[in-house]
């Protein structure tokens, strides 16, 4: 039985969100492959090891830490559904039989205790509404001078890629500022409270390497705009505009993304963190 402590999440992820990420995985998928490559290319996952991944999604980090654990396992976490049916028909498809995927509230998830021998996510960490409860029951699956390894992003004003859509269609509003403490992308973002959360988890020698790498978000500025303008951040922030003001928003958005368009697609800078941490 799915049990859910995180509701507010769930009904995103397992809703709407959720879909939109499903229909687009390839474009997801293929946005942090840089970020992802850090964590993969740092010796954390070895081939026997028992992987779990928190906030699969489609399962790209999973699949991956599948291969680096080649002879052990991969298990795959999330609160979608939908994307979590992706995970399973991509891994079928490349031939990835070591991982496995399960519609799980990580927060909550009542996990083998000691099961696995490091705990990995590739920004889908960040959305806990309780997350000392949920990195304490992440702790309890992980076997004792086990590891942890997640991506997050760092500050909002360090990360040009979602600062560039917001200013594009703020149409003159203030731009919203989340709470540190909120279920948001930036949620581990501040140095001393994350360490604080892990600590308190029984988790230690807690690091912090930042990781500054562009997004890539299209081929070029009109496949970027097709997928930008689509997805949830921008429609909230022009669902409540009159129409003229949203078509104003939306050309300042495309304008935006022309201007960093490359060779190599468009890319707009971003910065993550890679932190890691052992279970005491």
């Amino acid at each position: 039985m799915l049990t859910i402590a995180n509701a507010e999440m769930a009904a995103a992820w397992d809703g709407e969100e959720g879909a939109h990420w499903a229909e687009n995985a390839d474009r997801y998928e293929s946005a942090g492959l840089r970020q992802w490559a850090r964590l993969a290319d740092a010796g954390l996952i070895a081939e026997h090891d028992q992987v779990l991944d928190i906030g699969c999604g489609t399962g790209r980090s999973t699949r991956a830490a599948a291969q680096l654990a080649s002879l052990g396992s991969a298990l795959g976490v999330d609160l979608s559904s939908r994307m979590l049916e992706q995970a399973r028909e991509r891994s079928l498809a490349e031939g990835i039989p070591n991982a496995r995927f399960e519609q799980a509230d990580a927060q909550v998830h009542p996990f083998d205790e000691e099961a696995f021998d490091i705990a990995i996510s590739s920004f889908g960490a960040m959305f806990f509404a309780d997350p000392h409860a949920a990195f304490s029951n992440i702790a309890r699956a992980v076997r004792p001078g086990g590891r942890l390894a997640l991506l997050a992003w760092r500050e909002l004003p360090r990360n040009e890629w979602v600062r560039t859509f917001l200013e594009a269609v703020a149409a003159g509003r203030e731009l919203p500022v989340p709470p540190p403490d909120a279920p948001t992308p930036f949620s581990l973002a501040g140095v001393e409270r994350t360490t604080g959360i892990l600590d308190g988890a029984g988790f230690d020698s807690v690091n912090f390497e930042p990781i500054d790498e562009p997004v890539m978000f299209g081929r070029d500025a009109d496949d970027a705009y097709a997928f930008i303008s689509t997805t949830g951040v921008v429609r909230g922030m022009t669902e409540s505009l009159d129409e003229a003001t949203r078509a104003q928003a939306l050309a300042n958005l495309r304008k935006a993304l022309a201007a960093h368009e490359s060779a190599d697609g468009v890319l707009l800078g971003s910065s993550a963190w890679l932190i890691t941490a052992r279970r005491r």
